[in-house]
């Protein structure tokens, strides 16, 4: 079971962080890449949702805005 935290100050920092990265990729897979520099990695749920996960052990950290993967 996995814990995630929507309002956390500290999730808000890494969703800035997440936006700041996807602002700078050329695309969805360098972002993902980028994303994992940091520790980081995204999941794709069955619902359609999308998590953010922090690695090594994959531990959900928030539900990613879906505006992040518009193209």
């Amino acid at each position: 079971m996995s814990l995630v935290i929507e309002n956390d100050l500290g999730t808000r920092e890494v969703i800035k962080m997440a936006t700041r990265e996807r602002a700078a990729a050329l695309s969805t897979r360098e972002w993902k890449h980028r994303l994992a520099g940091y520790g980081y990695a995204v999941r794709d749920e069955a619902d359609g949702q999308l998590i953010l996960e922090k690695l090594p052990y994959r531990i959900d950290v928030c539900v990613l805005p879906p505006e992040l993967f518009a193209t």
